[in-house]
């Protein structure tokens, strides 16, 4: 790996950990594109570290008050923040149980199958677009209820797939279970640290030796996750803010497309 392909590589695992594009749909891709056959398990463990510390940065205060919240004398100020530990440890339940099962390994092979994760990031695009076909009348909640962070935890669950986003199927999940938008943003931002934590976990006993040629692209790598982890996060909650959260949909239709035909009639 040289150093333009560790900084693209680290790129889109950036913006696309956080965009509600698919992370892992955009690294089979683009790997495929840029003819690299195994980056390596010491560069998918730094660039995830970059991405996992972008979102820790960005919500430290939350994370800060959280920490407090389960301090004695456990201050009634901070019930929120422990609700939301408890909700986060019930939103991961599902995702856990797939990663853990033999349904893990029925899916690797798809990686290898570029064609079909351009059409995953098809169905992507399609669920972008479920909040607004199917927006029912009535006030949604402000905040994460135990309801949604069940359904956002099954929305994760199913991001084992390249090609479904994670942070489109919680986020859309939570706003399908009636939590307002902005909470159900911040709450899928939140649970992405459990989730690369434990990934990253489960990479390291398989480390190896890096050459040190390879040490200057993998640092790279890792730092450009990590600033444009930063960016994902902040464009995701404006386009939320603004109503503009579907537009990553027409996004995911153009890529989809676009791979499908590539991979299918030209690779």
């Amino acid at each position: 790996m040289n150093w333009l392909q560790a900084i693209i590589l680290g790129l889109v695992q950036g913006l696309t950990e956080f965009l509600p594009v698919s992370s892992s749909g955009h690294l089979v891709l683009t790997q495929k594109l840029l003819g690299v056959t195994d980056e390596g398990v010491t560069f998918e463990i730094l660039v995830h570290f970059g991405t996992l510390l972008s979102v820790v940065i960005y919500f430290w205060k939350t994370l800060w008050r959280m920490v407090l919240s389960i301090i004695p004398p456990f201050k009634e100020e901070y019930a929120r923040e422990r609700r939301m530990i408890v909700f986060l440890m019930i939103a991961s339940i599902p995702a856990a149980i797939v990663g853990f099962s033999p349904l893990k390994d029925s899916f690797t092979g798809v990686y290898e199958k570029p064609s079909i994760v351009a059409l995953l990031l098809l169905v992507t695009g399609a669920l972008l677009f479920l909040p607004r076909i199917l927006a029912k009348k009535g006030k949604s909640t402000e905040d994460v209820t135990l309801k949604s962070a069940i359904a956002m935890g099954i929305g994760q669950a199913f991001a084992i797939l390249p090609g479904i986003s994670r942070s489109g199927s919680t986020i859309v999940s939570g706003m399908l279970a009636r939590t307002k938008s902005s909470a159900a943003a911040e709450f899928s931002f939140l649970m992405a640290i459990p989730a690369i934590a434990a990934a990253t976990v489960l990479e390291v006993k398989d480390i190896g030796n890096v050459e040190a040629s390879l040490l200057g692209p993998y640092i790279a790598g890792a730092a450009v996750a990590f600033i444009s982890g930063l960016i994902a996060i902040f464009a995701v909650l404006e386009s939320i803010r603004k109503g503009k959260f579907e537009y990553f949909g027409i996004y995911c239709f153009v890529a989809g497309i676009a791979a499908f035909c590539y991979f299918q009639f030209f690779s």
